[in-house]
């Protein structure tokens, strides 16, 4: 599987059933540089967002940048697991673990070799969007890892069936359509990273589009559905300039 193990069986903490909701405050064992910044406390927020410092329960995303507010999102989004599916996380340094993450990173960037001491792993599995009345959901999973020089967020993509909740003008049945994303307007979705300075941040090709769905065939290091990304000096590498082709992004 694209996803790194992840559920009860492997100790991980289990989100809240409510919609809008987040985890409790996770103190980080090992500090993680982010943009710059050295951060201690983390939130898994339900809306497919990690938060430093402070939780975002916000469902319709906001464009980025935005100013005093952190955060990674592998997809920001109107999640309801009161309807459907599960949030999982944990802060783990099992070494068949952090082998796999770091033979990963190394194969993406042969030229900074990485071992990992510490990754926090959290998973979103088949999760419904607000107002659902499908049984639609979306697995998607972010990892934060770092050798306690160099710092990675790992992106990875199972299975994507919808963008939007019924409260942004998704379609109930189907999870997608919503007011198309513009500058100065709320977004229907948002997968990227902020860095909370009001003004470096960046959106994943097809962000704030309907193509987003098509994020599980797309990637930055040529493994379809996976995104990799060096955060405390943030870089972005394998990343052509997209291409539109019957609104897929390539």
């Amino acid at each position: 599987s694209l996803l790194y193990p992840y559920g009860p069986h492997q100790g991980d903490e289990t989100n809240p059933k409510h919609d809008d909701g987040t985890s409790e405050a996770i103190i980080l064992s090992v500090p993680f540089t982010f943009y710059g910044k050295t951060h201690q406390t983390v939130f898994v927020n339900n809306n497919g967002v990690i938060s430093f410092n402070e939780p975002i329960r916000q469902y319709t995303p906001d464009p980025l940048p935005l100013d005093g507010h952190p955060f990674v999102a592998p997809y920001w989004a109107d999640v309801d697991n009161v309807l459907g599916g599960d949030i999982f996380y944990r802060q783990t340094t099992d070494p068949a673990l952090l082998e796999d993450i770091s033979q990963d990173i190394t194969q993406y960037f042969p030229k900074s070799p990485f071992t990992a001491t510490w990754a926090l792993v959290v998973t979103w599995d088949h999760v419904a969007y607000y107002g659902s009345t499908s049984e639609k959901g979306n697995t998607f999973q972010a990892v934060l890892t770092t050798d306690s020089k160099i710092f990675y967020i790992i992106l990875n993509y199972w299975d994507i069936q919808w963008t939007t909740g019924a409260a942004s003008d998704g379609d109930a049945e189907t999870g997608l359509g919503g007011t198309p994303a513009h500058v100065d307007s709320p977004t229907i979705f948002q997968v990227g990273f902020n860095s909370g300075d009001d003004t470096n941040f960046y959106n994943i090709p097809g962000s704030q589009t309907n193509a987003i769905i098509n994020i599980t065939t797309t990637s930055n290091v040529k493994i379809p559905g996976r995104w990799v990304f060096r955060v405390d000096d943030f870089q972005v590498t394998g990343v052509d300039p997209p291409q539109r082709n019957n609104d897929c992004w390539l």
